[in-house]
């Protein structure tokens, strides 16, 4: 995917956003990206807000952004793989929101968890990395289907790594966290295949 589409297709996933947001969905950076961003914006696809200093897509932008990846995915004939793919995604989902939702509150007891208990978080980390051991077989079929999904698996470990290494906001708070990165996943998957959320 070129950079422009694979910027113009960040913002149809994440929504209106900053050029850190961009750049970590993207890979490139925020100098990358903002350079793209002005070229999309003298195009007519994206849109620059003043009040919060972000970027969105125009309608032109998103009737762009779904023409690209339907020819996209029509060119790779992998349509039904792909499908079959999210289905397996849908799957793990409700796990990975129950799992956040531990690391949030405390299932122990119904607590917000302030992560003073570090048996309790080693605990649900360790839920997360048997999750993750799934997830990369999901990512991989996904990314049979198409080889840019294979993007997910490095950011979904990165997080994970942090986390472990003591950056705990990498398991569902930071831009670049777990969850964040997992949800950008689902709606990745929705825009390709053209689905609806409602």
């Amino acid at each position: 995917m070129s950079h422009d589409l694979l910027v113009l297709h960040a913002l149809r996933c994440v929504g209106a956003a900053g050029l850190a947001r961009v750049a970590s969905f993207t890979g490139l950076s925020e100098a990358e990206v903002e350079s793209e961003l002005i070229d999309l914006a003298v195009a007519g696809l994206v849109t620059h807000h003043r009040e919060f200093g972000g970027w969105a897509l125009t309608a032109s932008g998103k009737a762009a952004d779904l023409e690209r990846t339907t020819a996209e995915l029509d060119a790779a004939g992998t349509r039904r793989e792909l499908a079959e793919a999210f289905d397996q995604f849908l799957v793990l989902n409700p796990e990975l929101l129950d799992l956040c939702t531990a690391w949030q509150i405390r299932s122990t007891d119904g607590t917000v968890n302030d992560h003073g208990d570090a048996t309790y978080d080693a605990r649900v980390l360790g839920l997360f990395e048997d999750f993750h051991g799934r997830a990369v077989k999901v990512i991989a079929a996904l990314s049979t289907a198409l080889p840019r999904f294979a993007r997910y698996e490095d950011r979904l470990a990165q997080a994970l790594g942090r986390a472990r290494a003591g950056e705990l906001g990498y398991v569902a708070d930071e831009i670049g966290s777990f969850h964040a990165v997992w949800a950008e996943l689902h709606e990745d998957l929705l825009a390709t295949l053209g689905i609806q959320r409602w």
